[in-house]
């Protein structure tokens, strides 16, 4: 049965948040603050937190260090994930992953299309791997990172949830390198 399964022992993860935009600042970047919150209401510990705004370069280079970052179990960022001119969040994911998790974005639409129908064509979330380090490219809008949140992440991030989920694969996404070197 799907679920949370209370027997099985909760373990946290590190993650890191990237808010992707020109106007967002510290002080008004109510995305990531709920994100931020709901992070830290699941357990999990939120050890990064940066804003960068809509330049592939920047948002790469800060994708980079975080991945190689030991210590960063999952980057989650919010906006950039449009189709205007200065939405390029997916295009530069698609330059750091080695594998692209295509569910992630068809449910997360799948969900969106609930609450805002047609719209949801508009939203390129997605998600992926990357040098052993899970991300997820969300809207930069509070209600799609509450929702990508709520309705997915909160329970693939959660190491009891059944019958299978994220966390437990995480020693194990780094098994090509390993093969690759033998």
């Amino acid at each position: 049965m799907a679920g949370i399964d209370e027997s099985r022992q909760f373990q946290p993860i590190n993650i890191a948040i990237l808010t992707v935009s020109d106007t967002r600042t510290s002080q008004n970047d109510t995305s990531g603050d709920a994100l931020a919150e709901r992070i830290a209401r699941a357990g999990h510990r939120l050890i990064a937190r940066a804003i960068e705004p809509d330049d592939p370069d920047r948002i790469e280079s800060k994708l980079r260090i975080w991945i190689a970052d030991p210590a960063i179990d999952v980057i989650i960022s919010s906006g950039g994930t449009g189709i205007t001119g200065r939405d390029v969040t997916p295009e530069v994911f698609q330059r750091v992953l080695e594998k692209e998790i295509e569910g992630f974005g068809e449910l997360f639409r799948m969900l969106s299309y609930n609450k805002i129908r047609t719209s949801t064509i508009q939203s390129r979330a997605l998600g992926g791997v990357a040098g052993g380090t899970y991300l997820f490219a969300l809207p930069g809008s509070p209600n799609a990172v509450k929702d990508a949140w709520d309705d997915i992440l909160l329970y693939q991030l959660d190491s009891r949830h059944r019958p299978c989920n994220l966390v437990e694969l995480m020693p194990r996404l780094m098994e090509h390198r390993t093969a690759a070197a033998d």
